[in-house]
């Protein structure tokens, strides 16, 4: 397994998040989803630090940042804690790039906490209903009987959920960074923690406001997504202000292993 180290830590409500920041000029802001990390972007960071100064944390409960019996890492939290980072930061309109439920909190961020942002990246995100797979519903109702999985089963049912994401096969190794955070009694109560958590009522909460949004916005899409329906991109698209949808052909939803190159040239084009 690749070393990934966000060696910095800011305190959010009492619990613990870790980020780093590399690179220089103007700021760029990466944000994960579920059930993934920031190390979705250990592909594609080196080559937007190149001449930007890029940022990246763990969301509240997820890789490398404290997990916790009974701490809140819903996405009702997660937007506080980015306005928090983008204060603790001194970030004023960075560019935003955002996957999965990263999406959700920027947009959440943007339109509750009033976060600026020169420019929006969505990369499959969760935004608009409905959204949840059989699997997320079936979990959400027996939460505590799939913590107490024997471990052997549980980290095959990571492993089963995560290549469900992507559209082309991924190696055991190169797996094994996205499921790592997930394994013993910690991670695997924390897995179906957030899990248990996931409640489309916070998309709810800003969908109608999405005519609202206040920055230049592009949206990419896999085309073989199999958790979120491209058509719900192009739905998405027909609502925020001049948004540019881009179809990634040979993508499934985790884009930054099918296809990283079209998410660097995409963001880079988007924000000079």
């Amino acid at each position: 397994m690749t070393q990934w180290t966000l060696d910095r830590t800011f305190t959010f409500r009492d619990q613990i998040v870790r980020y780093t920041t590399f690179g220089e000029g103007p700021a760029l802001v990466l944000i994960h989803g579920t059930p993934f990390s920031s190390w979705v972007w250990h592909r594609i960071a080196p080559y937007l630090a190149q001449n930007r100064k890029v940022h990246m944390y763990d969301l509240l409960g997820y890789g490398q940042s404290e997990q916790r019996e009974g701490e809140d890492v819903s996405l009702g939290v997660q937007n506080g804690l980015l306005a928090a980072l983008f204060e603790h930061w001194r970030l004023d309109a960075p560019d935003v790039v955002a996957h999965d439920f990263g999406g959700a909190t920027a947009l959440r961020a943007h339109l509750i906490d009033g976060c600026d942002y020169a420019s929006l990246t969505l990369i499959d995100p969760v935004a608009v209903a409905p959204w949840g797979s059989p699997f997320v519903r079936h979990v959400r109702g027996h939460a505590a009987a799939f913590a107490g999985l024997p471990a052997y089963i549980h980290e095959a049912i990571v492993k089963t959920y995560i290549r469900g994401a992507l559209a082309k096969t991924i190696a055991d190794d190169d797996l094994a960074p996205y499921v790592a955070p997930w394994l013993g009694d910690v991670g695997q109560t924390a897995f179906y923690r957030q899990i248990a958590q996931m409640d489309q009522r916070f998309t709810d909460d800003v969908e109608a406001r999405y005519p609202q949004i206040r920055c230049r916005t592009q949206i990419l899409w896999g085309e073989n997504d199999a958790w979120i329906p491209i058509e719900r991109g192009r739905h998405l698209a027909s609502i925020v202000p001049d948004a540019r949808f881009q179809a990634v052909p040979g993508a499934g939803h985790l884009m930054q292993e099918d296809a990283p190159e079209a998410i660097v040239a995409a963001v880079l084009r988007w924000i000079d």
